[in-house]
């Protein structure tokens, strides 16, 4: 009995070393194989395109395809959910926009923990949105939009691409910051929603640069001001919303790479190295441009400290604006 169990402990501690010593060797050899990069929405949007275009280059940099492949659901909840709970290795990846933020304190309950299960493998790109009024409302400046709503409380009223949804939350953080009231009106997509803002139905929002630019452009809606902590390049003659007169006021419609939570340290220094590189690439660059979007990397101590401000800063919005989805 003695040998049998000095046996058994030596063949548990033989596959203990094994596992431990075989680990670094993994890690060296990675990629060896195709990875994969989850689009947790539908084809056609700009996370998709942002994925696709990141997958194609990444894969370049690394010496091994990187397939995009959407898993659309919940909003963004159940491809980021898979990358949660897949083998620690590094193989899958998530891109996701600041929903993967807002969820945990919006939804009642989530399959997942953003800090427990997942890690942040670099952000790859900001675009502020850009805050927009209907040609109805004679409005032509940012100043003259915050004169306009102190002295006609409630008779703002704005359009989103839906509840809990960045646009939304923007505009929330700015009623809570400005004082003003203003009507909430929530529309599937912040798209459908320019036809009703072009004829006066709905009087502003704040909007992804993509969404608003072919209206803008064309006069059919006012850009007033942008939301980062500087000019956009799109709209190098307007101010941002902190210079206009609102300051510390940012909101950034970025996107970031999430990883499974447990990945060998070697293999996300690869892996966030890889995606530094690739955002370098003018081809990148140029693509992302089209869309307002301006590459951008962090390091993973970085990444791991913006997903947590992004997510007290929406919590504070959500708690304070008592928002919910019901």
């Amino acid at each position: 009995m003695n040998r049998l169990k000095t046996a058994t402990w030596r063949i548990a501690l033989w596959s203990a070393l094994v596992c431990v010593f075989c680990l670094p060797a993994r890690a060296q050899n990675f990629p060896d194989r195709p990875l994969h990069l989850i689009v947790p929405y539908g084809p056609g949007g700009i996370t998709d395109f942002a994925g696709r275009t990141v997958a194609q280059k990444l894969g370049e940099v690394l010496g091994q395809p990187v397939v995009a492949e959407n898993k659309p659901g919940a909003g963004g909840i159940v491809g980021v959910d898979y990358v949660a709970h897949v083998a620690p290795d590094g193989y899958y990846m998530a891109i996701m926009d600041p929903a993967v933020v807002i969820n945990p304190t919006l939804q009642k309950s989530m399959p997942y923990d953003i800090f427990k299960d997942l890690v942040t493998l670099s952000v790859v790109c900001s675009s502020p949105e850009v805050l927009v009024v209907s040609p109805q409302l004679g409005i032509k400046t940012y100043a003259e939009l915050v004169a306009y709503g102190k002295a006609n409380p409630g008779k703002l009223n704005y359009a989103s691409a839906g509840v809990g949804t960045t646009p939304h939350l923007a505009a929330e953080m700015w009623k809570l910051r400005t004082g003003i009231d203003a009507v909430h009106v929530p529309y599937k997509g912040i798209g459908a929603s320019y036809t009703d803002m072009m004829s006066g139905k709905v009087q502003m929002s704040f909007s992804s640069i993509a969404g608003a630019l072919p209206f803008t452009s064309k006069g059919s809606v006012i850009a007033l001001a942008t939301t980062g902590t500087t000019r956009s390049p799109v709209y190098p003659d307007l101010p941002t919303v902190a210079e206009a007169g609102l300051p510390g006021y940012s909101v950034d419609l970025w996107l970031a790479l999430y990883g499974t939570a447990g990945t060998p340290p070697a293999v996300l220094a690869k892996l966030n190295a890889g995606i530094a590189k690739a955002l370098q690439d003018a081809q990148l660059k140029a693509s992302f441009a089209t869309f307002g979007l301006t590459p951008r990397s962090t390091n993973l101590a970085e990444s791991a400290a913006f997903t947590k401000s992004e997510y007290e800063k929406w919590k504070q919005v959500i708690t304070e604006g008592h928002i919910t989805l019901d």
